[in-house]
């Protein structure tokens, strides 16, 4: 599917979010999208129902009584209803998150620009954040594959769905569009079409382009939600003079299609026309299944199919959760950048630009300043350059003090740099496990070992820098 233009990552509005941190509640982020022609939650109100007064108990306890009698029939309507809704779930279908490659790459980028390490538990709901931000991948068995119009276009486990609507997917891929303003129409009409459903005006009955209108809107919107039948009795006629005003100033609008793929190029004066065009030359051959298909996270929030695309929003809650598959993606990613990841903290995952390794002092011949440092961070963990400093340069001179600070910066830099000395992007230092085995750390499987209770990052920076951010009061 064709990727939506990625605006560059600002890593300043990244935030690496601990989970014990109360986060407002977000905004469901698919919940907007459009769910295709059946899509109730985005339908127009309904603009022509008049007001109506909040109803008592008593009243409705008694228009269900006297709805009693044809109750039962409404019941089966539901249910038919129901059964359509099932029938067009998507197949079992894998929903798998990746990492962006652009965002990735700047992630990468500043990591390296730094020597502090990084949960990739915290690293994985970033990129989840925001859709700019990670791609989504859809897996199907061989048996129930997707299908896809072309190489680049709409997806839906639903072959009738995709070539029901293939026109509406893909026109502009073959046709050129020009909208103009006709003649004011001529003629007095006392009443105007509308559906109830959407809102949209349809034209007198007796209008030429009442039947083409009804029947390609019931098509496009609502042929997977109820018969046309039943879809013809949501079909309102009003007598205002402003909406037949309405209607005409809307009709004036002529939009004309020229085919771009043609070596004469056929112009069609109604989008009828240029339909029946599409589907005797273009569709056949069109639709093609795919086990497996990439789309970034941007379009997956406004895929047409409405079941795709609730699977893939149950799919992103769960991830954002849990986000162990994308940690794994992560993990694996930043070793093929030559970053090293290392399981630290009760075995939690971290990735630094420092191989990191336990530095035992005992047997090396170690200056004063250096066994100091390691000391204070043994017997502190989690401690920040500040309290570090405060507890190593004590009762000196004014003079004394500044040069004992340059020291400490100097052997914390290389202590640092050496990988025998770890600091984290919230600022606190801690030394590496003893018993460190990287082989260990990079063969075994990922889990999601963050409790929400204690993860290991402190405070929320908002930038992916050393030590330079400080933790918020």
């Amino acid at each position: 599917m064709s990727s939506s233009p990625v605006e560059p990552v600002d890593l300043l509005d990244l935030k690496l979010l601990p989970a014990w941190v109360k986060e407002p509640a977000k905004e469901r982020i698919y919940e907007h999208a459009s769910g295709g022609e059946d899509d109730r939650r985005s339908r127009a109100p309904n603009r022509f129902r008049r007001d109506r007064a909040p109803r008592s108990r008593e009243s409705k306890m008694s228009r269900e009584s006297q709805n009693g009698r044809d109750g039962r029939a409404r019941g089966r309507n539901h249910g038919d209803q129901r059964k359509v809704f099932r029938a067009i779930a998507p197949a079992e279908i894998t929903v798998r998150f990746l990492p962006h490659s652009s965002a990735f790459e700047s992630v990468v980028a500043q990591i390296k620009s730094a020597s502090v390490a990084y949960s990739i538990f915290a690293l994985a709901r970033l990129f989840l954040e925001k859709p700019e931000r990670y791609d989504v991948r859809l897996t199907a068995k061989a048996e129930s594959p997707v299908y896809q119009l072309g190489e680049n276009g709409a997806i839906s486990p639903d072959r009738d769905f995709l070539e029901r609507n293939a026109f509406r997917f893909a026109r502009e891929d073959f046709y050129k569009i020009d909208i103009t303003q006709s003649d004011p129409i001529k003629g007095n009409f006392s009443n105007v079409a509308c559906c109830r459903l959407s809102g949209t005006l349809l034209g007198p009955t007796n209008h030429h382009n009442y039947q083409p209108q009804l029947r390609s809107l019931y098509e496009q919107r609502f042929s997977r939600r109820m018969s046309f039948a039943e879809y013809q009795r949501q079909i309102e006629i009003v007598n205002d003079p402003a909406l037949i005003e309405r209607w005409k100033e809307e009709a004036r609008t002529v939009t004309t299609y020229t085919t771009l793929r043609d070596e004469t190029p056929s112009t069609f004066a109604s989008a009828a026309e240029a339909e029946r065009h599409f589907r005797s030359n273009y569709l056949p051959g069109l639709v093609r299944s795919v086990e497996e298909v990439n789309i970034d996270g941007v379009l997956s929030r406004g895929l047409p199919d409405r079941a795709l695309n609730r699977a893939i929003e149950d799919a992103w809650t769960g991830e954002t959760r849990s986000p162990s598959n994308m940690m794994q993606e992560l993990a694996a990613r930043c070793r093929q950048a030559g970053l090293n990841v290392f399981r630290h903290r009760r075995g939690r995952l971290f990735v630094s630009p420092i191989r990191i390794r336990a530095f035992v002092h005992e047997q090396g011949g170690v200056s004063p300043s250096v066994n100091a440092i390691l000391e204070a961070v043994a017997a502190t963990p989690g401690i920040n350059r500040k309290e570090l400093a405060e507890k190593l340069v004590l009762d000196l001179s004014i003079e004394d003090a500044e040069s004992r600070k340059l020291a400490l910066a100097s052997d914390l830099r290389w202590l640092i740099s050496e990988g025998h000395l770890i600091e984290f992007n919230d600022t606190s230092l801690d030394l590496p496990r003893k018993k460190m085995n990287q082989a260990q750390a990079s063969d075994s499987p990922i889990q999601n070992r963050e409790p929400e209770t204690n993860i290991a990052l402190a405070h929320s920076p908002t930038t992916l820098s050393a030590g330079s951010e400080s933790p918020p009061s």
